[in-house]
């Protein structure tokens, strides 16, 4: 999809130098070119060649302290456990169930342990990182699937109050579908929800598609990405755009998005519908922020840390 040419816009004087040189890097002018639906080599290959790309920027991210990660089954699904360096967390201890970002498509194998690395520092929790199951050999409801089996086998071994559920963009859209789909079976919430910039909208109706298409310098639209992975299924089906579900009964949920993010509309919209629903929100708007951040080295992207960490430890249990 071709997106519409915007004229440079002013980077904020007021914003950290961090954020301001990350600003400075264009957009992308269009969505990549994307294998026909069923191209399955060429489909992988456009995972490999991008998940390159993301294990590249990875490490180029200098961690304040190393993080053990544990190569696990739960439940038959591949999962990390991870704690940070120095962590004295027990058996009764809570457990952040992480889910990480993609666009529902990329960051799998180890890519999901180092991209959750830093849930485990700023969290403060043991957390358990979900390798689930994607496009092109596995799709909807496949990935679903593995998250909820993964959050079955959590409720086993801790009491819904020391389980913390969330995700980062498609990471956002799984945590969130999550909680729809175990609310219809019956499942307890855990005790509260951190969705980033959350990819709730797989339709991508919300105003901003269209004001930040071209603005965001990270992301452009994922519809084709999103058909693939439906494959086949009403794009609007709640468990697909979790954005469109009855969202009472969900836990205290932290929502974040900036300015010049793409899903701003996802993140705002699903704010008011669990407000509409009575449910405890907290939003959290960053001033010109693409989607995902700037980079997470500003100290706009360590103020977004330390509100989550703020947000959990209001929510958290003391032993």
């Amino acid at each position: 999809m071709n997106l519409p040419s915007h004229p440079p816009l002013p980077i904020p004087a007021h914003l950290s130098e961090a954020a301001r040189q990350f600003l400075t890097q264009p957009p992308p002018t269009q969505a990549p070119s994307l294998p026909e639906r069923e191209d399955t080599d060429g489909w992988l290959r456009l995972v490999e060649q991008t998940d390159g790309y993301i294990r590249a920027w990875l490490a180029d991210r200098a961690l304040p302290s190393p993080v053990a990660a544990q190569d696990t089954q739960v439940a038959g699904v591949h999962t990390y456990v991870l704690r940070a360096e120095g962590d004295t967390a027990t058996d009764e201890g809570p457990i952040y169930l992480d889910i990480h970002g993609g666009a529902l498509l990329y960051g799998g194998g180890d890519l999901c342990a180092h991209s959750c690395t830093e849930t485990a520092l700023n969290t403060g929790m043991t957390t358990w990182s979900i390798d689930y199951r994607m496009p092109p050999l596995h799709f909807y409801p496949a990935a679903l699937d593995d998250c909820l089996a993964v959050y079955q086998a959590l409720l086993k071994v801790r009491d819904p109050a020391d389980v913390f559920v969330g995700g980062a963009s498609a990471g956002g859209n799984l945590a969130a579908a999550l909680l729809v789909r175990a609310k219809d079976e019956g499942l307890p919430m855990p005790a509260a929800l951190v969705l980033r910039t959350p990819e709730v909208d797989l339709t991508e109706s919300g105003d901003s598609f269209h004001t930040n298409a071209g603005i965001d310098n990270v992301l452009s639209s994922l519809r084709e990405v999103n058909e693939l992975y439906a494959n086949g299924y009403d794009l609007s089906h709640p468990y697909l755009s979790p954005l469109f579900a009855d969202l009472s009964g969900f836990p205290p949920t932290f929502l974040q998005s900036g300015t010049r993010d793409l899903f701003l509309s996802n993140t705002v919209r699903m704010h008011r519908k669990l407000l509409s629903a009575g449910v405890e929100a907290e939003l959290h708007v960053f001033e010109a922020m693409p989607h995902g951040g700037f980079g997470g080295t500003s100290p706009e992207d360590a103020e977004l840390a330390a509100a989550v960490r703020d947000f959990l430890d209001r929510h958290r249990r003391r032993l």
